[in-house]
C-alpha cells in the first residue's frame, strides 16, 4: 500500500525518499514563487521589445538552459509569437545566417557568465539587434550587456550539494511562459487564433470542435408544453433521459429528464395524467450549434447535467449530450 500524503516515522528508505521528493518540489515552487513576487519593470520592457518586434524571437543558450530555450522558443512560436532556437555554438559556426537585424535575441544563462553567449552578444551589439537575457545574475556580464536583464535569480538548487541545475530551469522555464502567455494576452491571441496554428491532435479538437459537429439534429424528440408525463416516456428512453419541450413557434419552454420523472412517480400515484408543465425544468441550460464543444462541457460539469437543448435564434435544432462530446475528444 502506498502512502500518498502522509509519511510516518519508521518507514524506512521510501519514507526518507518521498520526504527528499516533496522537498524538492517545494523548493522549485517557492523558487517561483518568488520570482512572481519580484517581477516588474524589466518584464514590461521584455514584453514591449519582443511585441514590438518586426522580425522573430531567436533564443539561445548552452547546456540544461539551452535545452529550457528550446522550451522557450516552443512556446512563443505555440502562442503566436515567430520564434526559433538557435544553438550557440552552430550559431559561431554558420547558423547566425538566421538572425536579421529586426529579430530579437533572449538570452538564457544561469551565471550570465556563459563562453559560448559572448559570440552571440558581439554580432547583436555589431548589428544593433536587441538582447534580452534572462539571468540568474543581474550583475554577470550578459546582464549588464544586454538590453533588458531580466532577473531569474534563485536562493539555491535544489539539489543536495547545490550544483545540479534544478530550481534555476525550473524558474528560467517559468519566466519563459509568463513572457509567452503575457504576450498573448496583450495581442488579445484567441480561440481562433490558436485553432489556426493547432489544426491536429487533441488540442485542436477542443480549439475548433462546436456543438453543431456534434449534436443529433435528425429526427430528435421533443414534446409539447401542453402533454402529459404519458407522453414522455418513450422520448426519454430514446434520447437517453433528456428531452426538450418545445411551444409551437420550436422555442425551448423547458426539459423533463428522466430524474424529473422518476421522482414523479415516487410522489405521485396517477403521474401518468400529470401535465409536464407541472414537472418539467422551466429554466434549462441550452446552447447553440456555435459553441465550443469544450465550453460546453465544462457547463455541464458544472451544473450537473448530461445534455443540452441545441437553440439557433431561439429555435430548437438539435440536442446534445455529454458522452457524445466527450466520445468526439474535445477534453
Amino acid at each position: 500500500m502506498s502512502v500518498a500524503n502522509d509519511v510516518r516515522p519508521g518507514l524506512g528508505r521510501r519514507g526518507r525518499v518521498l520526504r527528499e521528493g516533496r522537498r524538492v518540489l517545494r523548493t522549485e515552487a517557492e523558487a517561483v514563487r518568488g520570482l512572481a513576487d519580484s517581477l516588474g519593470e524589466s518584464f514590461l520592457d521584455a514584453v514591449d521589445v519582443v511585441h514590438d518586434a518586426k522580425g522573430k524571437i531567436v533564443v539561445s543558450g548552452i547546456g540544461k538552459s539551452g535545452l529550457v530555450a528550446r522550451k522557450v522558443a516552443a512556446t512563443l512560436t505555440a502562442t503566436g509569437t515567430r520564434a526559433a532556437f538557435l544553438h550557440p555554438v552552430d550559431g559561431l559556426h554558420g547558423d547566425l545566417g538566421m538572425v536579421g537585424p529586426e529579430d530579437v535575441m533572449v538570452l538564457l544563462s544561469k551565471s550570465g557568465a556563459t563562453r559560448e553567449l559572448e559570440g552571440l552578444l558581439a554580432f547583436a551589439e555589431g548589428h544593433g539587434i536587441a538582447v534580452i537575457a534572462l539571468v540568474g545574475d543581474c550583475v554577470s556580464a550578459l546582464a549588464r550587456r544586454a538590453t533588458i536583464a531580466v532577473d531569474c535569480g534563485v536562493p539555491s538548487e535544489a539539489c543536495p550539494m547545490d550544483l545540479t541545475p534544478t530550481c534555476s530551469t525550473t524558474a528560467s522555464l517559468a519566466m519563459g511562459d509568463a513572457l509567452a502567455i503575457a504576450l498573448l494576452t496583450r495581442r488579445g491571441f484567441g480561440h481562433r487564433e490558436l485553432a489556426r496554428i493547432h489544426p491536429g491532435g487533441a488540442l485542436g479538437l477542443r480549439l475548433t470542435l462546436k456543438v453543431g459537429d456534434v449534436m443529433v439534429s435528425d429526427d430528435y424528440p421533443s414534446v409539447p408544453a401542453d402533454c402529459r408525463a404519458r407522453d414522455v416516456i418513450v422520448p426519454l428512453a430514446r434520447m437517453r433521459g433528456t428531452v426538450p419541450v418545445v411551444e409551437a413557434d420550436h422555442s425551448v419552454s423547458g426539459v423533463v429528464t428522466a430524474g424529473d420523472l422518476t421522482r414523479l412517480m415516487e410522489g405521485t400515484d396517477a403521474f401518468l395524467n400529470v401535465p409536464v408543465s407541472d414537472f418539467m425544468n422551466r429554466s434549462p441550460r441550452l446552447t447553440s450549434p456555435e459553441e465550443l464543444g469544450s465550453a460546453a462541457v465544462r457547463r455541464m460539469e458544472k451544473h450537473g447535467i448530461m445534455a443540452m437543448p441545441v437553440v439557433n435564434d431561439g429555435v430548437l435544432v438539435g440536442i446534445v449530450h455529454l458522452h457524445d462530446l466527450l466520445r468526439a475528444g474535445v477534453v
